[in-house]
C-alpha cells in the first residue's frame, strides 16, 4: 500500500518504523527543519528517512499549492501523520482514497491539541494513551481507528512518560495498520461533548506559584523537567532558579483534638537552627522535639498561620531550611523538598542546595 508520511521526533520514527514492518511502500516523507532554540533530544525522522533511501523534504509552507500538486503526484493511497506539528490541508487529506490518519498522544476526545504528554502531568492526570485516528479538518477531532492506554507514575516525568507511549504506539500501529491495508479500518465516531483542548506551551509556563499544593507543584516540575525547558521561580533579588526535582510533603491529618496538622516527615531530633534576632530554640508553632525545626525570619504578617493559612504556618515560597540538611518550600498545602536544581548555571543538589540556602541567610521567599 503506497503511502506519503509526514513525521517528526521519536513518535515519528516509531511509526515509519512500524510502516516498514508491515510492508507499505512509502514514497516519501515530509518533516520539519530543526529549530535551533529548541534542544535536540529526539530521534530524526530525516536521518532514518535518508538512511533507507526515501525521498525527504522540509517545506515552510506544506499547505502551499505547489506541495499539494507535488504530494498529489505521488499518489498515495492512503497518508499518515506521526507526530507532524502543522495542520494538513483538505485538499491534502482527500488525495488517499484509503484515508489519512494521525497517532494522537492522548486518550482522545480528552487532550485534543498541542502537548498533551506535558499537559496531563501539569494537571495531574494518572491516566493517558494513544490515538489513531482519521484526519479532518478539525485537529484531532476525527473518527477514532485504535486507542491504547497508559498509565502515569508517581515519578513519571515528559520524558519517561513519552518513551512508554512510543512504545504503546508501536503495538498499537501492529494491531491497526493490517486493518488499514485490507480496507476494514474502523470507524468510532468521538464524544465531541466530552472534548478538553489545549494550546502550545510556553517556557514561561514553568513559573511555580507557590500558592498552589505541593503536589500539582511537583505536576509541573515533571511536566517540564529536563530534557524540557524545567519549572523556575525567583530569589529575591531576581536571580532565576530552576527546579529540576523536588518531592512534594503533604500535610498531615489534623489531630483529633483540633491542633495544628504536621508535615510529614519531620526533621530530625537536634539542635535548632536559630531565627535571625531569636535565641536557638524551636520556631513559633514548633514541637520541643526538633520536628518540623527551620531556620530564617517569619516575615510580618505570616506569624502564626496554619497549613490552611491560619496560626502557625509559614507562608507560600518561605524557604524552609532544617537540621536534616534538606531544604524545602512552603506551598498552599504542604511542602515541596528541593532535591535538584540550577541557580546561575550551576546545578546543584542535596547537600550543595543546603549549603547554598543555608549560607544565603536571612529571609527568603521565592516568587
Amino acid at each position: 500500500m503506497k503511502a506519503v508520511v509526514f513525521a517528526y521526533s521519536n513518535m515519528g520514527v516509531t511509526g515509519l518504523e512500524a510502516l516498514a514492518r508491515h510492508g507499505f511502500d512509502i514514497l516519501g516523507v515530509v518533516t520539519h527543519r530543526d529549530d535551533p532554540e529548541e534542544k535536540q533530544w529526539y530521534a530524526s525522522v530525516a536521518a532514518w528517512a535518508e538512511g533507507r533511501g526515501l525521498p525527504v523534504c522540509r517545506p515552510e509552507d506544506v499547505n502551499a499549492p505547489e506541495w499539494t500538486a507535488r504530494i498529489a503526484a505521488l499518489a498515495p493511497e492512503v497518508i499518515f501523520s506521526f507526530y507532524y506539528r502543522k495542520m494538513l490541508r483538505s485538499e491534502i487529506l482527500a488525495l488517499a482514497p484509503a484515508g489519512a490518519f494521525n497517532l494522537h498522544g492522548s486518550l482522545l476526545p480528552a487532550y485534543r491539541g498541542r502537548v498533551p504528554v506535558n499537559w496531563v502531568l501539569a494537571n495531574g492526570e494518572e491516566r493517558t494513551g494513544v490515538t489513531l485516528h482519521w484526519m479532518t479538518a478539525r485537529a484531532d477531532a476525527g473518527d477514532i481507528v485504535s486507542q491504547r492506554a497508559v498509565a502515569i507514575d508517581f515519578d513519571d516525568t515528559a520524558f519517561t512518560l513519552y518513551g512508554k507511549l512510543c512504545r504503546e504506539a508501536a503495538l498499537l500501529l501492529d494491531e491497526t495498520l493490517p486493518l488499514i491495508r485490507s480496507g476494514r479500518t474502523p470507524r468510532i465516531p468521538q464524544d465531541h461533548a466530552r472534548a478538553t483542548c489545549f494550546g502550545r506551551r510556553k517556557p514561561a509556563d514553568g513559573r511555580i506559584d507557590w500558592n498552589r499544593p505541593a503536589r500539582r507543584i511537583y505536576d509541573l516540575i515533571r511536566a517540564v523537567a529536563d530534557p524540557y525547558p524545567g519549572a523556575f521561580t525567583f530569589l529575591p533579588d531576581g536571580t532565576k532558579m530552576l527546579i529540576w526535582w523536588g518531592l512534594p510533603e503533604p500535610v498531615a491529618t489534623p489531630p483529633a483534638d483540633g491542633g495544628a496538622a504536621l508535615e510529614t516527615a519531620p526533621a530530625a531530633a537536634g539542635t535548632p537552627l536559630a531565627f535571625p534576632g531569636q535565641a536557638a530554640g524551636p520556631p513559633s508553632g514548633a514541637g520541643g522535639n526538633g520536628e518540623g525545626v527551620l531556620s530564617g525570619a517569619t516575615p510580618a504578617g505570616t506569624e502564626g498561620r496554619d497549613k490552611n493559612g491560619s496560626p502557625g504556618d509559614p507562608p507560600p515560597g518561605l524557604v524552609l531550611v532544617d537540621e536534616r540538611r534538606e531544604v524545602y518550600v512552603a506551598t498552599g498545602t504542604g511542602r515541596l523538598r528541593l532535591l535538584h536544581v540550577e541557580i546561575a548555571g550551576k546545578r546543584m543538589s542535596d547537600e550543595e542546595i543546603w549549603q547554598y540556602f543555608r549560607d544565603l541567610g536571612g529571609v527568603i521567599v521565592l516568587g
